[in-house]
């Protein structure tokens, strides 16, 4: 028996629906890793798995299983921190994106917040993790600074998916806390690094979109870094100040309070 779904990419809808009632059934219980996995297993797609591949996913330890049937499982699921360090460490690709999702981020300390980032081997699996669970812990803010100075390529990677994702999920954070993490983003933006510099920019777009101060400030940052002698520096900002400038952008953040 095999899960069912569809759906093209992370931000795709998939109802609990998607899966067989016998599936829902077990892992409402007491399921442990292994039989999450082994279910998994069940249902790979090594078809899938080999576009994911084109796509800059590595292949090693990917089933194939789409993303939006992994949030389907997280959430018959339910919060398990333990479940969730059990997942992690199969090394399973689709098991590690499930265990940031069920996982606790009151419960997640910063040796685990290592650990982990050590372990990403693929942006999808960073980008997951940083803007469903680590971003909610209160180590976020200090570890996006962190590791951007951190040359290994996930980790750098994962300090800009965390500005990125802060900037949009909390709410409650002063401008300050944004305003400084602007000349990281500048120090980032020569790393041509295709994954360290695509979140760069996206670090960059998500504070400028934030409100009408931090557009201006952001702005500010992407011309002072369109101005620098990288060819990754000045991908970075324009396609920043494109969105930034944008008549969307500037409408919406004019509703902004």
């Amino acid at each position: 028996m095999s899960f069912s779904g569809r759906g093209r990419n992370a931000g795709d809808k998939v109802s609990v629906r998607g899966l067989k009632p016998e599936r829902r059934k077990l892992l409402k219980g007491a399921a442990s890793a292994e039989e999450i996995i082994s279910e998994m297993k069940a249902s790979a797609s090594p078809a899938n798995a080999e576009g994911m591949a084109k796509f800059g996913i590595n292949p090693e330890g990917t089933l194939g299983i789409p993303v939006p049937l992994v949030r389907a499982m997280a959430k018959e699921i339910g919060v398990d921190h333990r479940l969730a360090q059990e997942l992690w460490a199969s090394g399973v690709h689709e098991a590690r994106i499930l265990a940031c999702l069920i996982d606790d981020p009151e419960m997640v300390d910063e040796r685990q917040m290592e650990g982990w980032a050590r372990d990403f081997d693929s942006w999808d699996v960073c980008d997951q993790v940083c803007s469903n669970l680590f971003d909610r812990t209160r180590f976020a803010g200090r570890k996006a600074a962190e590791w951007t100075g951190r040359e290994e390529e996930f980790v750098k990677r994962a300090g800009y998916v965390l500005m990125a994702a802060l900037s949009v999920h909390d709410r409650s954070a002063r401008d300050d806390v944004f305003i400084g993490f602007l000349p990281l983003i500048r120090k980032g933006a020569t790393d041509d690094r295709n994954f360290v510099r695509k979140a760069v920019n996206w670090a960059l777009r998500q504070i400028g979109k934030r409100n009408r101060e931090l557009n201006r400030r952001a702005i500010d940052a992407a011309e002072r870094i369109g101005r620098m002698d990288s060819a990754s520096a000045r991908w970075i900002a324009a396609d920043a100040l494109r969105e930034l400038k944008s008549e969307a952008v500037q409408r919406r953040i004019c509703r902004i309070r």
